[in-house]
């Protein structure tokens, strides 16, 4: 076991390597770097992006230039060099990638480029609402899909199994980003009726509010996204909970169970939960350990939710690119090959060992 958690943490180190080498080549090729940014804004066109796609822009006064930059006509080439040594754009692509991988081994992950706040700060002011957001739907689904998974595998290939497996793989078929939409213009004031807020995690006046309303108005805010994020989890672990306890139905010791009498509700709780429980159950500190470093992009841009998901959207369309490689380098490791699987892997070696030898002394120990 000791060998295999070594092995797979030193996974660790190829993963992020390729992750950071492969988007910092990706970001050479991209236009509207943060240089371009600034000078969109100089010119008064307040977004690079808008002179790619045609607007903005008028006559550009010729003068002393620097084609290597759009906008850069009629700026002084000094002015345009120190802009490149103060974003660090004054190297040679390969010096930066080695500078800011030696920087970030000792978790210096630098300021912000448009924001003047650190990377650290931010993230840090992030964390909570994705934290918020994750924790809550991962515990909905689990409150759901286990019942439900437990359900359909008792009443396997009855009418019940038939029409929860529908309902199933609808769910699992519409993408959240679309499935929050039709909550908003269902329940949010959209084109039918307003129960729930359009925005926001809170309301404005928040801090006015007393305890319980406080507890109140945060539920109701946060009640549309953790719907919407949820949709396509329950319906996954649904199936996963449903197989696992299929399988554990066909064992040896539960036919040995039923042969001495014991009833279907003492099989089924005394004996096949706990088995049937080992994956979904294990699977479990993955999924806890992964909402606090990941936030989902389209949910918080929909609901306008300033986590972690957003904050990584909008560094990513601004160009800031500290912003992007840092988190990049903090959450990679929990993605597949990172922590968060090596604990899920161990929990499942582990319980695996403790439930085999429950089960085998289950067919000699069923009380009657």
């Amino acid at each position: 076991m000791g060998a295999y958690i070594l092995r797979r943490l030193l996974l660790i180190v190829p993963t992020i390597f390729g992750i950071m080498l492969v988007n910092f080549a990706l970001t050479q090729f991209v236009p509207g770097g943060p240089i371009e940014q600034v000078l969109a804004q100089i010119e008064g066109q307040g977004d690079v992006f808008a002179g790619f796609a045609g607007g903005g822009g008028g006559p550009v006064e010729a003068g002393g230039e620097s084609e290597g930059y759009i906008g850069a006509r009629g700026l002084p080439p000094e002015f345009i060099a120190e802009l490149e040594r103060e974003f660090g754009f004054d190297k040679p692509p390969v010096e930066r990638f080695l500078q800011m991988m030696g920087n970030y081994l000792r978790f210096d992950f630098g300021e912000s480029y448009f924001r003047s706040v650190s990377v650290t700060d931010l993230v840090l002011e992030k964390m909570p609402v994705s934290i918020s957001l994750g924790l809550w739907s991962t515990l909905l689904a689990y409150l759901i899909s286990i019942p439900l998974g437990v359900r359909k595998a008792v009443r396997d290939g009855t009418p019940f199994d038939s029409w929860t497996s529908g309902v199933v793989i609808v769910a699992y078929a519409i993408p959240g980003f679309l499935f929050a939409i039709l909550l908003l213009v269902l329940l949010a004031g959209g084109s039918y009726v307003q129960w729930f807020p359009l925005r926001g995690l809170v309301s404005d006046n928040w801090e006015e509010l007393s305890l319980p309303a406080k507890i109140g108005d945060y539920f109701w805010h946060i009640t549309l996204p953790v719907v919407a994020s949820t949709i396509a989890a329950f319906a996954t672990l649904t199936l996963l909970t449903k197989n696992s306890f299929l399988d554990q139905i066909k064992m040896q010791y539960v036919m040995t169970a039923r042969a001495k009498g014991l009833s279907e509700r003492r099989v089924l709780f005394g004996h096949v939960f706990r088995n049937g429980m080992l994956i979904v159950i294990a699977g479990f500190p993955g999924a806890f350990i992964s909402i606090f470093f990941s936030g989902s992009v389209i949910i918080e841009t929909i609901f306008s939710l300033d986590g972690l998901g957003r904050l990584g959207f909008e560094a990513a369309v601004a160009r800031d690119y500290p912003v992007v490689f840092g988190t990049l380098y903090v959450f990679g490791p929990h993605r597949p090959c990172g922590p968060a699987d090596h604990r899920s892997d161990v929990c499942v070696d582990r319980s695996a060992d403790r439930f085999r030898h429950a089960r085998g002394l289950a067919a000699w120990r069923c009380p009657r």
